[in-house]
């Protein structure tokens, strides 16, 4: 027999967790704080006090965790928070967790709800590995890309935030370039093709295996674009995008860094130089 688990929380994601669960005829229950319907398959509770001993929880907000887990009895009970958060919370709540006598695991998901139970569907998990190990059956039937990536409950949101910055950094940098193209009345989907193209053979390698080499093993030697390039061609960006009234606060700082690696000798370098300017900007 699977093990019986609680879904707490049931938005759109969690909604897509407790049907899957429940599609994989492990036996599913789930609450919520306001009324909402419940999958096919799942028994819905009338309070999260009759929770079941493994617990799949999925809220808004980790303050929100603490304040609906507060009436249940978690001694004994495993805890797999999928809440999204900030690697500090993530670690604050095993170490509550734990003061509840609960076992827990923080994880991130890395997917829309459309995509759960999929071989792509990615999620990270962190805490204890024995205890992924036995959750493992489980929480595979959300995702074939599943992974345990550390005992430190904080390092699967500290991946998940770090590629947030990639997509939101991308969704940007389309949304700039749609409007650009726009003021000589080319559409979205004229520019399409090109900019899938562009994504796909050209910013789609820089998170490949050599771009990373370099970046771990700080060699910047580059033969295909290097920093003297990339200072000339974002200026001739901003420029163009002020021309058009577009704003361009969003490349300012990349270009300030840009001109700053040029002045300190470093023009015939990859960008991935630029690593070493954020992280002294941090010191």
């Amino acid at each position: 027999m699977n093990t019986p688990v609680t879904v707490v929380g049931l938005g759109l994601m969690g909604k897509a967790l407790a049907a899957e669960l429940a599609r994989n005829d492990y036996p599913t229950t789930a609450w919520n704080r306001s009324v909402t319907e419940v999958p096919e398959g799942v028994t819905r509770l009338a309070s999260v006090a009759e929770s079941s001993p493994t617990m799949v929880v999925c809220l808004s907000t980790y303050e929100v965790m603490y304040e609906v887990l507060a009436t249940a009895d978690l001694r004994g009970h495993t805890v797999i928070n999928l809440t999204s958060g900030t690697p500090g919370e993530a670690r604050k709540a095993a170490a509550w967790a734990a003061g509840q006598g609960a076992a827990y695991l923080d994880g991130a998901i890395m997917a829309v709800p459309q995509m759960i139970g999929l071989p792509q569907a990615q999620l990270f998990y962190g805490g204890p590995a024995d205890l992924f190990e036995s959750c493992a059956p489980m929480l595979r039937v959300f995702g074939g890309a599943t992974v345990h990536l550390a005992e430190d409950p904080g390092v699967p949101l500290l991946y998940d935030l770090a590629l947030l910055a990639i997509l939101y950094a991308a969704g940007q940098g389309l949304a700039h370039a749609q409007a650009l193209v726009a003021t000589a009345g080319v559409s979205a989907t004229q520019f399409q093709p090109y900019a899938n193209a562009w994504l796909t053979h050209v910013i789609g390698p820089m998170a490949g295996p050599e771009n990373a080499r370099a970046v771990d093993e700080g060699e910047h030697a580059t033969d295909v674009s290097n920093i003297n390039t990339n200072a000339l061609a974002i200026g001739h960006v901003v420029r163009a995008s002020r021309d058009a009234a577009l704003p361009v606060d969003w490349l300012l700082a990349q270009q300030a860094r840009l001109e700053q690696a040029v002045a300190d000798g470093y023009g015939a370098d990859s960008p991935t130089r630029l690593l070493d300017y954020l992280t002294e900007e941090t010191r």
